[in-house]
């Protein structure tokens, strides 16, 4: 099973951005539906965004429309561009084969705080 790699993290302003990128060795990403999850301090994973085979995206009502999940096939990477970042977005982002998570990562850190 492949073992997913995420980086971007950080830590930002209220109000910041910040772009998350994730691969997995051996794995097409363009072959796979792919889940961002993320967990926040003390809590449970919650489901974050996906992004289908066939390129569609979906996303928790929580970020929609402030993050933007895509997919560059040539560099086998997803992304998830995050914009008006806020406290509760504070968590460990990881990509994901399911929305429950499995296959994550390490996972990257983002802190929103001023």
């Amino acid at each position: 099973q492949p073992r997913f790699v995420e980086s971007g993290g950080g830590l930002v302003q209220p109000g910041g951005s910040l772009t998350l990128s994730c691969s997995a060795p051996g794995l097409v990403v363009s072959r796979s539906t792919i889940n961002w999850v993320r967990q926040a301090p003390g809590k449970g994973l919650d489901w974050v965004s996906t992004v289908s085979i066939t390129g569609d995206t979906t996303y928790a009502d929580s970020v929609k429309g402030r993050f933007t999940v895509s997919r560059d096939n040539d560099r086998n990477t997803v992304y998830l561009k995050m914009n008006s970042l806020r406290p509760d977005d504070t968590a460990v982002y990881f990509c994901a084969l399911s929305r429950l998570g499995g296959n994550r990562g390490e996972g990257t850190l983002v802190t929103v705080s001023s």
